[in-house]
């Protein structure tokens, strides 16, 4: 895959949809959320023609703050799971993707909770909070469990949408790769609406 990825969210639309970018300009995944679902239902394909599902992405629970999002493919054999740190990702996001055996082979974490802070009370200020997007832009920090960092992940500015960057930063193995691109998409699907 040749990075940085892109990943760009629809604005306008009945579910959430995400198309995922190489930096040549191609289209790698495109993602589907399923609306009006009580536990999140996600469907991966290979393009926007959503033809082709390549795998899925489920909650285990209702809304929780610390929901597990298992992925599979269209099999249904397991790939892994990312794992929100419930309570404690109230101050800064923070997510652990699971093997199938669930053993931690990643941990995605918020660079800094104080953009958290700032972007939730500017967004509470009439005609302010439209800028939020503008000035508090949040990173991630993908690193191994041992803190090897493997990649980062920004937000970029924009108005009205989401408009993320993923850069490598070290080695991802080819067979690890679908479960991280999973891992960090889930996580931004769920933390999208900040900043």
């Amino acid at each position: 895959m040749n990075y940085p990825l892109r990943i760009h969210f629809k604005t306008l639309a009945l579910a959430n949809q995400g198309s995922v970018t190489d930096s040549t300009g191609s289209v790698i995944f495109f993602v589907k959320q399923k609306a009006f679902k009580l536990r999140e239902a996600i469907t991966v394909f290979t393009d926007q023609t959503q033809e082709t599902p390549l795998c899925t992405i489920k909650a285990n629970k209702i809304i929780d703050f610390s929901a597990q999002y298992f992925f599979a493919n269209m099999s249904g054999d397991a790939l892994g799971s990312v794992k929100r740190a419930g309570v404690r990702s109230l101050w800064k996001a923070d997510y652990t993707t699971l093997d199938n055996d669930g053993n931690p082979v990643m941990k995605i974490n918020e660079e800094n909770g104080w953009v958290k802070v700032l972007d939730t009370v500017l967004k509470d200020i009439p005609v302010a909070g439209m800028f939020s997007g503008l000035l508090f832009n949040p990173s991630y920090l993908v690193t191994r469990p041992d803190g090897t960092p493997i990649a980062r992940i920004k937000k970029e500015a924009a108005f009205f949408e989401g408009k993320f960057k993923i850069e490598k930063l070290g080695e991802i193995e080819p067979e690890e790769e679908l479960r991280f691109l999973l891992g960090c998409f889930t996580s931004i699907l769920l933390e999208r609406f900040r900043g």
